[in-house]
């Protein structure tokens, strides 16, 4: 280090060499330098405190700092802290797959690690092409909703519908066709746009973010129609992958967004909250038909994925203290209170002069603002409301036109109440 470093912030420091995720760096505003967090809360280097009201992109839901995770993975360390996943095995995976398979849907019975939510989907569309490759058969496409976000590997790219992600790739992507998502008023456009499709013959998959698509704007509809979905993929032997990398462990209110469906998918993407925010890590989960397409005599109809972390010990064991931590009645009963706090808050709402809709699904929370004009997904008004929340010391990251709280379930009533007044103050102040 430079001696003048040693005396610059972290933000400066930062500045230097570091490159940052959706940040166009000629713009934007230096980052907030944090130093150490502890349940909801976090502390930047000048000592000020803000509430994560989104759970650090929905990965912390036990809080930071957690002292339960930091025990588990420090006993890992000191025992083994990892080893190659191809053609070894350890008891940290063996438990979490053991544990993961109590919660899971019945239909799920093979996991394949990872190590991001991109990660896990780009697995789970390689494992629906090759599926169909290995049985001669040719279904090169993919079905998946408008506006949906799946990730940034080329795969995962493909599946998501927001443009501005993806313009430069074009050309690159394998082929994807969207359909309307379900809500309310769009159900039966929807279903009669995905039976044209499935009946051609031409799709390996129909992926979804299931009930709530998140980098839309925490878009939501209904488990009803995805049920059909699901139904007309199924009859015309589309595989269903659901991702959960958003939902999973808790924040729609259940275990799994999939946990309020009769049908069930074939593939689920797991991450995130996988490891309560501590080391990163992803699973795709698999029916056992899938498994067995790959299950063969010729070594070339093997699955050719894998990652140097693949199941690391110390990941597996992080996450198996988060589940651990989720199956907890307090947690249970925390996830129940923030539900009930945000209906009431949502009532308070009902008939603001600025508020479009608002709307609840277990710890989510979303309100769209009045706007004269399109606001684009990063536009002015945006960032006028993320600043304004920054300086209140409070982080949400405001999808265009729309506010969402997704909060740590150890989130506090007091804490809580501070985001919702914040939200009142900036309806009231920034235009």
């Amino acid at each position: 280090m430079d001696k003048k470093d040693i005396n610059s912030t972290l933000a400066e420091r930062d500045s230097k060499y570091l490159w940052h995720p959706y940040t166009q760096h000629k713009t934007a505003a230096a980052p907030v330098a944090i130093t150490k967090g502890s349940g909801a809360l976090v502390w930047d280097e000048h000592g000020k405190q803000y509430i994560d009201a989104i759970a650090s992109w929905w990965v912390n839901p036990f809080g930071h700092s957690n002292t339960y995770i930091a025990d588990a993975v420090y006993k890992q360390l000191t025992t083994l802290e990892h080893v190659l996943f191809g053609g070894f095995t350890h008891e940290p995976a063996i438990l979490l797959a053991e544990r993961l398979m109590e919660l899971l849907p019945a239909n799920q019975q093979k996991l394949f690690f990872s190590d991001n939510g991109s990660t896990a989907v780009e697995v789970a569309i390689k494992v629906a092409l090759q599926y169909y490759y290995n049985k001669g058969e040719k279904r090169t496409k993919i079905i998946a909703f408008e506006n949906a976000f799946h990730g940034d590997t080329f795969a995962a790219m493909a599946a998501s519908g927001i443009s501005f992600f993806t313009e430069a790739f074009k050309g690159s992507l394998i082929e994807v066709v969207r359909i309307p998502v379900p809500v309310e008023g769009r159900e039966q456009d929807c279903i009669n746009t995905l039976k044209k499709l499935a009946q051609t013959g031409e799709y390996a998959a129909f992926i979804f973010e299931p009930l709530v698509q998140g980098a839309a704007g925490m878009v939501m509809y209904s488990p009803e129609p995805l049920d059909k979905l699901i139904q007309i993929c199924r009859e015309n032997r589309i595989f269903i992958i659901a991702d959960e990398v958003m939902t999973g462990f808790g924040k729609t209110g259940k275990n799994f967004a999939c946990n309020y469906l009769t049908e069930q998918p074939d593939m689920m993407c797991l991450s995130k909250a996988l490891t309560g925010g501590t080391i990163p890590m992803a699973i795709t989960t698999f029916t056992q038909q899938l498994f067995d397409g790959f299950y063969d005599d010729d070594i070339n109809k093997a699955l050719f994925h894998g990652h140097t972390f693949t199941a690391n010990p110390t990941g597996c064991a992080a996450a198996l203290a988060s589940v651990e931590l989720l199956q907890q009645s307090q947690m249970q009963e925390n996830i129940f209170r923030i539900n009930k706090s945000h209906l009431d808050f949502k009532d308070k709402l009902d008939g603001h002069p600025r508020v479009a809709t608002t709307r609840v699904l277990g710890v989510i929370f979303a309100l769209e603002i009045k706007t004269e004009s399109s606001e684009g997904y990063y536009g002015g008004l945006r960032n006028r409301l993320y600043n304004f929340f920054i300086e209140s010391g409070i982080i949400l990251r405001p999808v265009g036109n729309i506010i969402y709280i997704l909060p740590p379930y150890v989130i506090t009533e007091e804490q809580l109440e501070k985001v919702y007044k914040t939200i009142k103050q900036a309806l009231a102040e920034v235009y």
